[in-house]
């Protein structure tokens, strides 16, 4: 989405996109309880405020800013409320490790300029929505299969979205459709079903914390392919994400 045009129809054609692939899978595969049915409204509305606030985001400030920001912020968050609203345990090494891993994302991409006070506000707030939805849905997948629960979730989220754009701006989703929008929206999907699938065997904070590794590894494979040049900065936080990768193993 980051670069994109229009970010909020990119978004959107995306998790229509997402949900479309995966729902013969899903159907397939269904197992859903009654029991699911809050999370799943839940997590919906709280992926539906992750999208409008992160596209918002990449409209004032760029990827560099924005990203390390939110994705640094969510497993901290995480374990906070893990911690001190749920009295979840989560083991000193665990504790450590998260609070590493969090620091060497930061580090990895480092917080590049053109942000202001109001995208850092927006960027913290798709923090929060992180923490949110990967909390509810920690619960939510014991009463459900990972794929229909998380197909139930994009339809909440993604029909309201993609309605609010096409009646606002009409036009903008088939514009936004092409090689950016269709790719995202397949993998965006096909990595949080493997989250999900994590959180139905470890705890949030945990999960949440080695989720954010997915900005080494895009530094690192952007390093190999000569495409960049990697900073102490960037090697010192990459340092940090093993050494926090080690310490909630052994937590």
């Amino acid at each position: 989405m980051a670069g994109a045009r229009d970010t909020h129809a990119t978004s959107a054609v995306a998790l229509c996109v997402g949900a479309g692939v995966f729902a013969i899978p899903a159907a397939l595969t269904w197992d859903v309880h009654a029991a699911a049915v809050p999370y799943i409204v839940a997590s919906g509305l709280l992926e539906l405020t992750y999208f409008a606030l992160l596209a918002s985001a990449y409209e004032r400030a760029d990827y560099t800013f924005v990203y390390p920001i939110a994705r640094g912020s969510a497993p901290v968050l995480v374990l906070a409320i893990s911690v001190i609203a749920l009295g979840v345990h989560v083991s000193g090494f665990a504790a450590a490790g998260v609070l590493l891993v969090a620091a060497g994302v930061l580090l990895v991409r480092g917080i590049g300029r053109g942000g202001d006070a109001a995208a850092l506000a927006l960027a913290l707030c798709v923090g929060a929505t992180i923490s949110g939805y990967t909390l509810v849905d920690d619960h939510g997948v014991r009463h459900a299969g990972a794929l229909a629960y998380f197909e139930c979730v994009l339809l909440i989220c993604a029909l309201p979205y993609a309605a609010a754009i096409a009646h606002s701006r009409p036009g903008a989703l088939r514009a936004a459709l092409g090689r950016r929008s269709l790719p995202a929206g397949i993998g965006m999907v096909g990595a949080y079903v493997l989250i999900l699938a994590a959180l139905e065997r470890a705890e949030a904070a945990p999960v949440a914390a080695l989720r954010e590794t997915s900005v080494v590894m895009a530094a690192g494979g952007a390093a190999i392919a000569g495409r960049e040049r990697v900073p102490p900065g960037r090697l010192a936080g990459a340092v940090l994400v093993v050494a926090g990768i080690a310490a909630i193993a052994l937590g």
